[in-house]
């Protein structure tokens, strides 16, 4: 049985880390006037919307509405529980929290966990034999002459999986794993037909996998030669899937942050030879196209993204689709050209790390002069038709740039090349602009509903968000609130809110909103608390407004009553019961006196 965490422990530990230094591992973070801004981990955006208090310590964004405190960050992005989250955070504040159990966590959680630690093991077990044992030695000869240092296969974790079919299996086993569980895991496969198991990686080559964590979750095993299958990569498996990860991201973030720059590459052979020419804010993706996700990813941590694929015509074609991807993200795009259909790899092996550097990734294009060479590609620009076929092309690529300069600049580099005047030029773009506007309000009309109209809330329930956004910052403020309504909110989310807020400030605490949110245990009410804490307000309310919003809260039940009433009247009328109209009549005259008494006693 676990242990639980003291109420104060936690309070320490949530005292003593500063927010925004969490997020930022995650999140691009920049300072505009109190709060930094940035993009929203939980939902895709290309405009920040995600904002972080350092003063009340929590987060709100106002596109999905996601929000709460430190702890409740990390459960959200990582997956974990409350107490996994105390725990990561435990040893910033030097509290010790390792003889700490989680009492509950899931069963899905555990068997992840237990995935995560077999990996974790057998990397320890891979690397060992490839530095330390005879058997290794072939191996560790092979990434030698192929210019790997031995700090390089440190850093990269590589090991070397024996050629023994049971190898892996034995040593799983002796440290208690389910083996039924390892074959979910991906580290080794059952027989056909049988109940025994054998090991997924035989001599070959191990390059552990991370997931953004810098935990383990995956291999790629290669052959020492140059057998089939060159590669064998782990399956998708409940720790790993290709379109959320990319290699190296792990290690990359932080340089990448700090450039607002990132090198997208295609495989992890590419991200170390890269890293050896001292590029280490490269990642890549896993095999597979670049993924939305992905995208969103890159975009969240930088601005800018070169992409460097083969310099082969599958390469070529990758390359175009992941630049589309990321624009769609929102980044920056430039585009290096390989040379002689070489990858990253090859050429830094052949031509060094300094050139690979200046004479690749320094030369990169722009996605347009990218886009504009590509076209050129197996075309025959001698030939006249070819020739004119490039240029309608390019045109029309130019047309769809919204910089009128860039657009301007293109065009001129067309018409130096090819002799053509600028006149002509723009002429073809115009009319393909104009195409392009047609196009685009005939895909407007079909894929996108009429706008509505943001609705304006009512008086009364500004009037109470209002109230709530100042008792969240100021204790005597509250306390008048609670005197004045106590919990006679119209909105049960509000009642339910301030119900806490009470509770809170009368156990003696000061205002502290991401504090309070660790009472708190409804998702949509934290969600709602930092929605309020982060609203703009008058900081120093006069004691009349403040009875305004009282009073408005206070009328809201009686005018909706003054409403109920005045409809009756008009239907005793119409049925001309006029005892009865006489009777609604004077219960109306009493409310409506009742509220301008109210209003009086606010106003005077």
């Amino acid at each position: 049985m676990g242990q639980r965490i003291p109420e104060e422990t936690v309070e320490h530990i949530r005292r003593s880390v500063d927010i925004v230094d969490i997020i930022q591992q995650y999140v691009s973070l920049k300072k505009q006037g109190r709060n930094y801004f940035g993009l929203c981990p939980f939902h895709g955006e290309k405009t920040p919307s995600f904002s972080v208090s350092p003063e009340k310590q929590i987060y709100h964004c106002f596109g999905c509405g996601a929000g709460g405190n430190v702890f409740s960050f990390l459960m959200e992005i990582e997956g974990i529980t409350f107490i996994e989250a105390v725990k990561r955070l435990a040893p910033r504040a030097n509290v010790d929290l390792s003889d700490v159990v989680d009492d509950h966590p899931s069963a899905k959680r555990t068997e992840t966990a237990v995935m995560v630690a077999a990996h974790e093991l057998l990397k320890k077990f891979y690397h060992h034999l490839l530095m330390h044992t005879n058997e290794g030695e072939e191996a560790l000869n092979y990434l030698l002459q192929r210019g790997f240092t031995l700090e390089i296969i440190e850093q990269f974790e590589i090991g070397y999986a024996l050629p023994s079919w049971d190898a892996a299996v034995t040593f799983l086993a002796n440290k208690g794993f389910s083996l039924p569980l390892m074959e979910r895991a991906g580290l080794i496969a059952k027989k056909s037909g049988e109940e025994s198991y054998f090991d997924r990686f035989r001599h070959r080559i191990m390059f552990p996998i991370h997931n953004h964590q810098g935990e383990t979750v995956a291999f790629s095993g290669r052959t020492l030669g140059n057998e089939d299958p060159k590669y064998v990569n782990s399956p998708e498996t409940p720790i790993f899937n290709k379109r959320n990860i990319l290699y190296h991201f792990h290690e990359a973030r932080l340089p990448m942050r700090q450039k607002q720059q990132v090198v997208l590459l295609e495989g992890f052979a590419d991200v170390i030879a890269a890293v050896r020419a001292g590029i280490t804010h490269a990642v890549a993706t896993m095999g597979t196209a670049l993924s939305e996700e992905q995208a969103r990813m890159l975009r969240r941590n930088a601005s800018s993204v070169i992409v460097c694929y083969d310099g082969d015509r599958a390469g070529i074609d990758a390359a175009l689709r992941a630049s589309e991807t990321l624009v769609e993200a929102g980044c920056y795009v430039k585009v290096a050209m390989m040379p002689d259909g070489l990858d990253p790899d090859e050429y830094v092996r052949r031509y060094g790390a300094d050139r690979f550097r200046h004479h690749v990734l320094d030369a990169s294009l722009s996605l347009t002069a990218f886009k504009l060479e590509y076209l050129k590609r197996g075309r025959h620009l001698q030939n006249e038709s070819e020739r004119l076929r490039y240029i309608e092309e390019a045109v029309k690529e130019i047309s769809r740039l919204s910089n009128a300069i860039e657009a301007d600049y293109y065009l001129r580099q067309l018409a130096d090349e090819f002799s053509i005047s600028m006149d002509a030029l723009r002429e073809q773009m115009a009319v393909y602009g104009k195409k392009q506007q047609v196009e685009r309000k005939k895909e407007h009309r079909e894929t996108v509903l009429p706008p509505t109209k943001s609705k304006l809330l009512p008086a009364f329930q500004k009037a109470e968000r209002m109230l709530i956004a100042h008792m969240l910052r100021d204790k005597t403020i509250a306390f008048t609130v609670q005197q004045a309504i106590e919990g006679a909110f119209n909105i049960e989310e509000h009642r339910a809110i301030v119900a806490y807020v009470y509770a809170f400030y009368e156990e003696g605490h000061e205002p502290d909103v991401s504090s309070l949110l660790e009472r708190i245990h409804d998702p949509q009410l934290k969600r709602t608390v930092t929605e309020l804490a982060m609203m703009p307000i008058n900081e120093n309310i006069s004691s009349a407004e403040l009875q305004d919003y009282i009073q408005c809260v206070l009328n809201y039940p009686q005018e909706q009553l003054l409403k109920q009433k005045e409809a009756q009247l008009r239907e005793a009328e119409r049925q001309k019961d006029y005892e009865r109209a006489k009777r609604i009549a004077s219960e109306i005259i009493a409310l409506r006196k009742s509220l301008h008494f109210g209003r009086r006693g606010i106003n005077g």
